[in-house]
């Protein structure tokens, strides 16, 4: 049968490396700061991580993290069958604006909105995206809170590389990024890994007040002030822990204020999500310890630091205060 006039021929599907262009630019027009793409085969590298996060886990240093053993976080296949691309997005959260005097601290990435919320949204509308261009694609949003090895993907998409503190760095970003990933059953071009950069630097090893980089790229959460602050149910923190918050309350910036790829004239983050709420940055002891459990509701609402239940804040400031 021929064509009748005034069809219309239809649009034809973009090519994979032409696909990947128009994604990476849709990634950064939803506001992620960069962009990268992994095949899920994975490299050699991405291998060695992942019997890296074995060994760390035989030697006890996810202490109560028992998600962190989640099988799935060593097969991506698990979390998506017939996953060939691994989209990695990173969001710049550095924005530079100091705490009050005399403020008790709390790491940069719990002052905003959620961004477990802000990034999984994103990473939807990117896959909303992809599938308007391929009605077929299968795809899952990943934010860290899903059994990913996130970093070591991360890496792989060449976002940047996992420094000794064991946090992913970026050349132009510093490590102030938090990342997600879009796994996908399109395939898709993958970028180069990145490659690491730290050489004999050990300015983070020496700088945490509790030894918990037990070597470089070894994090024993158990001496971790992060850890502690937000994961330990406890109702006291160990002794050596309270003895070395120096007024952190809420997780620890301290191995990542110390690296030399965070020095500088870093880019302030100007999304409104990111922004600190008021009390992050004037958090003055006496009164957030008197922070009755409706206020804490209140002040953690669509927050990260939601997961610091109202006893946990009330002791991890007492501690602080000694």
């Amino acid at each position: 049968m021929g064509k009748r006039r005034g069809d219309q021929p239809k649009p034809q599907p973009l090519p994979a490396e032409d696909l990947a262009v128009a994604l990476k630019a849709q990634a950064l027009e939803l506001g992620f700061s960069l962009v990268g793409v992994a095949s899920a085969g994975g490299s050699e590298r991405l291998r060695l991580r992942t019997a890296a996060l074995q060994r760390w886990l035989n030697a006890g240093h996810h202490g109560e993290m028992a998600w962190m053993q989640d099988p799935r976080r060593q097969a991506i296949e698990a979390l998506l069958p017939g996953v060939r691309s691994v989209v990695a997005v990173g969001l710049n959260y550095y924005v530079d604006a100091q705490p009050a005097p005399g403020s008790l601290k709390v790491a940069r990435y719990g002052r905003g909105r959620d961004y477990h919320r802000v990034i999984d949204g994103r990473l939807r509308a990117l896959g909303r995206w992809l599938e308007e261009q391929r009605p077929q694609a299968q795809w899952r949003a990943c934010v860290d809170s899903s059994p990913l090895l996130d970093k070591a993907w991360a890496e792989e998409a060449g976002l940047g590389w996992i420094g000794k503190h064991s946090n992913l760095i970026n050349r132009d970003w510093g490590s102030w990024l938090l990342i997600g990933h879009l796994l996908t059953d399109v395939e898709l071009p993958a970028d180069a890994p990145a490659t690491p950069h730290c050489g004999a630097c050990r300015a983070c090893l020496d700088a945490c007040p509790t030894d918990a980089i037990r070597e470089p790229f070894v994090v024993d959460a158990r001496r971790c002030l992060a850890f502690h602050t937000i994961e330990n149910r406890a109702e006291l923190l160990p002794d050596a822990i309270a003895s070395g918050l120096n007024g952190w309350v809420a997780g620890c910036d301290i191995c990542q204020d110390v690296c030399p790829w965070n020095q500088g004239d870093l880019v302030s983050s100007s999304d409104p999500d990111l922004q600190p709420r008021p009390w992050w940055l004037d958090l003055q002891g006496a009164d957030a310890l008197g922070w009755s459990d409706a206020d804490w509701d209140d002040k953690v609402r669509a927050s990260a630091l939601r997961r610091i239940k109202p006893a946990m804040w009330r002791r991890n400031i007492a501690a602080a205060l000694g």
